[in-house]
């Protein structure tokens, strides 16, 4: 069952990561500012790993 929940925080993480990634990349369109729109770009990419993460670690825990 923890492995369960570890999967579940993982995309759960992942998905924070891109929801804050996307507003502080448009928040850096909008404004010009190149250095959040950067950080916004990184951060979606690391809910992104963190989404698949947990998409792979479920998967593992189903083949079990």
């Amino acid at each position: 069952m923890d492995e369960n929940k570890e999967s579940l925080k993982q995309k759960a993480e992942g998905a924070k990561d891109k929801a804050v990634g996307e507003a502080k990349d448009a928040y850096g369109d909008a404004t010009d500012d190149l250095e959040k729109q950067a950080e916004g770009k990184a951060q979606k990419a690391e809910g992104k790993v963190h989404e698949s993460i947990g998409r792979a670690k479920e998967d593992d825990n189903n083949t079990k």
